[in-house]
């Protein structure tokens, strides 16, 4: 992701409507490799604009038409910061976006990028876009566990629901859920959670490496949900300061989904070690694994019930520090990891999912074909320039 500061023109443009629009800024977004480009989100910054005119704006492209946007309060200071926008863009093409402020009434955007805390279902905080689904564990899953109490979950592993449509689901499955315990588990059309957890790490829990043995977090412990639209959501959730065999670690992870995209990014605060490391589940050790040094990334393909799911975890060159197929008698604790550098106290990584009956991967050879590129773009990420 690219951020670029915007300063405040005074010219005004007369669309073919007769609508003025005062110019904010004008930017170049160029792609530089050979491969072509969409659902890549451009932040741009826009904290230098009056706020009496930051709902008001829009992005237009080279045709003087508009771009869905997307504003945010990326520090949830109560001030909007950021506008967001999804270029399209062939292999080595530019393109030039402008950045006004518009009276014209705005269409509303489906938010596809959606997330939420659920009181409802215990405490789980779920995200989705148009391609995928996930959620995570709150502290009364995890007190219900201590206390023997039955439908906890202990755990700090990252699930993945399968859905199969574009349109959101969360809200929907958890209604049907409340309707009948357990609906969620069977496949309407829609997709289901078949995709079991456990203390496993899921698709992209952390975990701290100490001698030969892989040490865990508990449940988040609170939440921020910073953002939901058509372009992104995202949310901050903290941890408990934990126990690796003697060293103390402190995390927050910063967790972002962008539409069209498989991978959630997560970035992650870390104090008390200079390397973690992001694991994918085995389930029953009997999937395929892989890793590409070379592009920073692992994966695991595998059947599951009556298809097949890729799971997999990108980085960047300076987390990067290798990987490792860990395989233990222990009940779900077998996981591939990927290690990560720590760096300033921060890592950053992608991971999520494709899965066959979602129609957007045939085989293990496509799920690892959209790996090499994502990883590929994130190495190489659109340039921006303000005109």
């Amino acid at each position: 992701m690219r951020k670029i500061a915007l300063f405040l023109v005074g010219l005004l443009l007369f669309t073919s409507c007769k609508v003025s629009q005062e110019v904010i800024s004008t930017i170049t977004v160029k792609n530089t490799l050979n491969i072509d480009r969409n659902f890549e989100t451009i932040e741009i910054d826009i904290s230098g604009v009056a706020p009496k005119k930051v709902s008001d704006l829009v992005v237009l492209d080279a045709d003087n038409k508009n771009v869905t946007s997307q504003i945010v309060d990326s520090d949830l200071d109560d001030k909007n910061d950021v506008i967001l926008f999804q270029p399209s863009l062939k292999a080595n093409q530019s393109k030039n976006y402008t950045i006004v402020v518009s009276k014209v009434e705005k269409t509303a955007d489906t938010a596809y990028c959606y997330s939420r805390f659920v009181p409802e279902r215990t405490d789980d905080y779920t995200w989705e876009n148009n391609k995928v689904a996930f959620r995570t564990f709150g502290p009364v899953a995890q007190k219900m566990v201590e206390d023997g109490v039955k439908g906890g979950t202990l755990s700090s592993g990252i699930d993945a629901w399968l859905k199969r449509v574009e349109y959101p689901i969360i809200n929907l499955w958890y209604k049907r859920n409340d309707e009948k315990l357990g609906a969620y588990h069977k496949d309407y059309g829609e997709g289901l959670d078949n995709f079991h957890v456990g203390v496993s790490r899921g698709v992209g829990g952390t975990a701290v490496k100490v001698d030969s043995s892989y040490h865990f977090s508990k449940n988040f412990t609170s939440y921020k949900t910073i953002t939901t639209g058509p372009i992104r959501t995202g949310f901050v959730l903290t941890y408990a300061t934990w126990d690796a065999n003697g060293k103390q670690i402190e995390e927050t992870k910063h967790i972002s989904l962008d539409y069209g995209q498989n991978l959630s990014r997560f970035e992650i605060d870390v104090k008390g070690t200079e390397t973690i490391s992001t694991g994918l589940t085995l389930h029953k050790k009997k999937g395929v694994t892989n890793q590409n040094d070379a592009n920073y990334w692992i994966s695991h393909w595998e059947t599951l019930d009556d298809s097949q799911i890729g799971t997999g975890i990108v980085t960047t060159k300076p987390y990067f520090s290798g990987s490792e197929k860990y395989i233990t008698s222990k009940k779900d604790e077998s996981n591939h990891f990927l290690h990560l550098n720590v760096v300033d106290n921060k890592v950053i990584f992608y991971s999520g999912f494709g899965w066959v009956k979602s129609k957007q991967f045939d085989n293990q050879q496509d799920w690892e074909n959209y790996l090499i590129d994502f990883s590929k773009k994130i190495n190489s990420p659109l340039i921006v320039t303000k005109n």
